[in-house]
C-alpha cells in the first residue's frame, strides 16, 4: 500500500466523493455517480489507481469488487485541509479562515458566527 498522502486528480477525487457519500460502491455506481463519466473500464482503472495509493480497499461480493474508503471521510478531510494550508496559505490557518471568509460570496447567518466564536474560544482554552 503506498502513501495516502498522494495528491488526487480531479476525477480521482470525484470518485473518492461518490464512495464517501454511499460508504462503499461498485465500479457502475461509481461510474453512475459521476458527471460526464468516462468508460467502465476507465473508471476500473482509476479505482485499481486509487486503490494502490492506499485511498481504497476492495471487497467481493460474488464477481463484484466492492470498494470502501481506507481512511473514515473527517480523517481525510483534515488530511487535505492540512495540505491545503500548507500549500497556499504558508501554514497559516488564520490565512486560510480569512480567505474563506472573503471568497464565501455570502454573509454569515448570527448562528454561524457563534458557532465559529464558540470554535475559537474552544481552541483558546486547549491552546491550539
Amino acid at each position: 500500500m503506498r502513501d495516502t498522502r498522494t495528491p488526487l486528480s480531479r476525477r480521482e477525487r470525484e470518485i473518492m466523493d461518490a464512495i464517501y457519500q454511499r460508504g462503499r460502491a461498485t465500479a457502475a455506481e461509481v461510474r453512475a455517480a459521476l458527471d460526464d463519466p468516462p468508460s467502465y473500464s476507465a473508471v476500473r482503472a482509476l479505482l485499481r489507481v486509487l486503490e494502490e495509493k492506499g485511498h481504497l480497499t476492495h471487497e467481493h461480493d460474488g464477481p463484484r469488487y466492492v470498494f470502501a474508503p481506507t481512511v473514515p471521510r473527517d480523517r481525510a478531510r483534515r488530511s487535505a485541509l492540512r495540505q491545503l494550508i500548507t500549500t497556499f496559505f504558508d501554514d497559516s490557518p488564520e490565512q486560510a479562515v480569512a480567505a474563506l471568509l472573503d471568497v464565501s460570496g455570502s454573509r454569515l447567518t448570527e448562528a454561524e458566527l457563534d458557532r465559529l466564536a464558540a470554535l475559537i474560544a474552544q481552541a483558546r482554552r486547549e491552546g491550539r
